[in-house]
């Protein structure tokens, strides 16, 4: 184990925290207790206070159980960034439930995979997304689906528009089988429970994808995932006093830590948007003199690139910081001279419920994943061997810590592959290769997990292919990244025909992935051939595919 970091540590800071041995149900509850009239959430127009937010957990939790929601069952929560998705995500906890968080993007066979492998029962869902779920019900998946319009808790008369298509929607114009209005289970008003729920009981089960087709649930129990709040409240630091800027998903382990659990935890406000828009992001900071702001790369880039920056009012920012993809040296060097600010890196996956290292606010590195965290023990190991690495020497990342999940959902054989053991302790293998510095702070170089990295979003190319077989006129399909000089990579498929589906297009193709998937998932570009590359063994050689990419991409640049 390196100590190196310590020399960088924040001042002030212990090198060990305690984490209270409860439920996040209860971090809600007390820090509505503590400043029950101060105001949670901002949301288009509407001030909600922390009474008001925990009174309406406790009404929903009441209709979960209702339901027949027990501890330890799993609820799916399926919604874009709203009051709705945090009433939900802490009901759902005080129904001694776990959370599923789905990202929105997700279609139609994405929600199957999710509640056949979890065996969730009952989801809450956007209003908009609902059409999109209730075949889950006639198909046999689900049973109940609780619909939220976001409008429903926004002000009618804001001057802060909702996204399009989303402010004449109401939660009863959203119909089907098994679907109730949320309006209609808050104004059953019912009682819960008592809250059964401690450190050990299943909290939240992030999906997140890898070798295999189909994405993997990552074990989350109520300590794992207060490891990480109770770091970010420390590090950052989160207080009373601090407003937030809500931009990130909720539905990422990121945006749900450090821009929802974290600040509910000490007590902060969160300004809350359901979208992304660079004006009206600057309008809030400004209107309610927003001190943080949490985002990822694309967002900095774009508020940067405003042509109306110059008149953008940012000066009640003390923090910036984000993750999921690395800020360029350029334009952290425009956010500091713009703001004076330094935008604060950090690192972490579903697999850890967000960060392991973070850069220190008081000496933050460009391009660098920080150090590790409290209580996390990181190590460099050598690919081939596993010897331990020292300084400067590339190996892969591999962890122990707190907040290190338990182990993929029903997988024994993926988390055995997941994990090593080291001095005693059981070590998670991130796939990432990396290395730290004499200083102990870590850095990326590349990674042995095949992965692409559009905008932040986590592609994995073995799931978006597995959804590809599906259509009638491919054969074969290899899924590798292209560099995107905007997105930093994106989405390339090389597809073998069917022998009978010939006049099949690429346009068709991606239209049909589309309808299929993610929006982020798809391909952007389509190549046919007439077959894929393959090893002796016949596994398909996606490397050589996208080595042949990357050089060509060179060959243009030059």
């Amino acid at each position: 184990m390196t100590t190196l970091h310590f020399a960088n540590w924040p001042p002030g800071l212990p090198h060990h925290i305690d984490v209270p041995a409860q439920s996040l149900a209860q971090n809600l509850s007390q820090t509505a207790a503590r400043l029950p009239d101060k105001v949670a959430i901002h949301y288009y127009g509407r001030a909600i206070t922390y009474r008001e937010l925990a009174a309406d957990v406790d009404r929903i939790a009441a209709w979960l159980q209702a339901q027949g929601v027990a501890r330890g069952d799993r609820v799916l929560l399926y919604a874009q960034n709203a009051p709705q998705w945090v009433i939900g995500y802490y009901a759902i906890l005080r129904a001694d439930a776990a959370v599923i968080p789905v990202n929105p993007m997700n279609r139609q066979a994405e929600l199957e995979h999710l509640a056949r492998d979890t065996g969730a029962r009952v989801a809450i869902v956007g209003s908009e997304l609902v059409d999109h779920i209730t075949p889950l019900v006639t198909g046999g998946h689900l049973d109940h689906i609780l619909a939220a319009a976001y409008a429903d808790m926004a002000h009618p008369s804001a001057d802060e528009p909702l996204p399009a298509g989303l402010g004449g929607l109401t939660d009863t114009t959203a119909t089907g089988p098994g679907v109730t209005p949320w309006s209609a289970a808050i104004a059953q008003d019912l009682t819960p429970a008592p809250h059964l729920a401690g450190p050990d009981d299943l909290a939240v089960i992030p999906y997140s994808s890898g070798t295999t087709g189909n994405p993997k649930g990552c074990v989350h129990r109520h300590r794992t995932v207060q490891a990480t709040v109770h770091a970010y409240v420390r590090w950052s630091p989160f207080t009373e006093e601090d407003t937030l800027l809500a931009v990130m998903p909720y539905f990422h382990v990121t945006g749900m830590q450090n821009s929802m659990n974290a600040p509910i935890c000490a007590g902060s406000t969160l300004v809350l948007m359901t979208r992304w828009d660079r004006d009206l992001a600057a309008r809030l900071i400004a209107r309610h003199r927003v001190t943080m702001f949490r985002s990822i790369t694309t967002m900095v880039i774009d508020i940067l690139n405003a042509p109306d920056f110059a008149s953008y009012d940012l000066s009640s920012l003390t923090s910036m910081g984000g993750g999921g993809a690395a800020m360029p040296e350029a334009i952290a060097a425009r956010l500091k001279s713009e703001t004076g600010l330094e935008f604060i890196e950090g690192y972490g996956m579903s697999e850890t419920i967000a960060a392991t290292h973070i850069n220190p606010p008081h000496a933050p590195k460009m391009q660098c994943l920080g150090i590790p965290l409290f209580d996390v023990d990181a190590r460099v190991l050598d690919v081939d061997t596993g010897a331990e690495l020292g300084p400067n020497q590339p190996g892969e990342i591999v962890m122990h810590g707190p907040q290190v999940f338990e182990g993929y959902w029903r997988n024994d054989a993926a988390t055995r592959d997941a994990f090593l053991t080291l001095d005693g302790k059981r070590f998670f293998k991130t796939g990432d290769i990396g290395y730290y510095d004499e200083g102990g702070y870590f850095f990326m170089t590349d990674r042995i997990k095949r992965m692409i990295n559009a905008s932040g979003y986590k592609v994995w190319p073995a799931e978006v292919e597995a959804l590809m077989h599906h259509h009638p006129d491919i054969a074969e399909a290899c899924v590798i990244g292209a560099p995107d000089p905007r997105r930093g990579e994106t989405v390339k498929a090389y597809v073998v025909k069917r022998a009978a589906s010939q006049n099949v297009t690429e346009e068709s193709i991606i239209q049909w992935c589309h309808a299929t998937m993610a929006a982020y998932k798809c391909p952007r570009q389509i190549v046919f051939v007439d077959a894929l590359p393959k090893s002796g063994t016949g596994k398909v050689q996606w490397r050589a595919l996208a080595e042949a990419e990357a050089a060509a991409a060179e060959q243009t640049d030059a």
